[in-house]
């Protein structure tokens, strides 16, 4: 991460991607999503705007991909690790494939083992006496409920507007972004007498994608499979764990924004926090 004195100035970061959301219409840039990685320092790091859909082929990353990129502190973003691209052709694709997922995801545990934190409860704890992290990585205790809350099948006339703004990025793509007309949450608890459990929107790009994928080969009956990826194959299958993010203008409020879920097995992550 750059020195506290060259925030303002422009500089050239190697991030690996972790985090990609859903992306949501946008004020100024069409349609975004929320994405985020680890700088070749380690720290974390959250870049915007990226336009996904609309950039060059040749700059579209996926995660656990490198990149280097030309960043600067976000003036408007009060969060510490919250930096905005200068120009999405700075983009540059160190690798073209993402870490290996081999045994148990060991390549990329390696990157981020340092990042993991006890809880949630914790996490915030920590940023409400410091300002930071308002990202996090952590193991909940026990996963209760998967809840899947059905909304609106439309965009509302505002984010119509966003939508078909304007825009000199990129390509154009050759659909209009379809709404996920669900809202996705985990209900989870922390290993914490005093905590009181956390339900929180999940908004991750790939859980948004194969609804798409599902809603379209078995239509009505999309949600069977769906549950046994993000609830029965997240509870008793896979070593999961949380990415969360905060909201700028509300910081106590956080969403999961990606998930780790490498099957069970001799690899498994731990924190000793004794």
């Amino acid at each position: 991460m750059p020195s506290s004195a060259a925030l303002k100035q422009p500089s050239r970061e190697r991030v690996l991607i972790v985090v990609r959301t859903y992306p949501v219409p946008s004020q100024k840039s069409v349609e975004v999503s929320c994405t985020a990685g680890v700088t070749s320092a380690g720290d974390w790091i959250r870049l915007f705007p990226i336009p996904y859909r609309f950039m060059q082929m040749d700059k579209r990353f996926h995660k656990y991909q490198e990149i280097d990129v030309d960043i600067v502190k976000a003036p408007r973003d009060q969060r510490p690790e919250s930096f905005r691209i200068n120009d999405l052709d700075s983009i540059e694709i160190v690798v073209p494939e993402p870490l290996s997922t081999k045994n148990h995801w060991d390549a990329r545990w390696r990157r981020l083992e340092h990042l993991l934190k006890h809880c949630m409860c914790c996490i915030e704890k920590e940023r409400k006496a410091s300002g930071s992290p308002t990202l996090g990585f952590f193991k909940p205790a026990e996963i209760e409920a998967f809840e899947i809350e059905q909304t609106t099948d439309h965009w509302t006339d505002s984010e119509l507007t966003k939508l078909r703004q304007f825009t000199l990025w990129g390509e154009t793509p050759p659909q209009e972004l379809e709404k996920v007309p669900f809202q996705f949450r985990y209900r989870y608890r922390c290993p914490h007498d005093f905590c009181n459990g956390h339900r929180q929107s999940c908004i991750d790009w790939e859980m948004g994608a194969l609804f798409r994928k599902l809603r379209t080969k078995h239509g009505e009956q999309w949600e069977v499979p769906f549950r046994q990826r993000y609830e029965e194959e997240m509870f008793t299958q896979n070593d999961t764990y949380f990415f969360v993010g905060n909201m700028n203008q509300y910081p106590a409020s956080w969403l999961v924004v990606g998930l780790w879920y490498p099957r069970r097995g001799p690899r498994q992550l731990t924190l000793n926090m004794e």
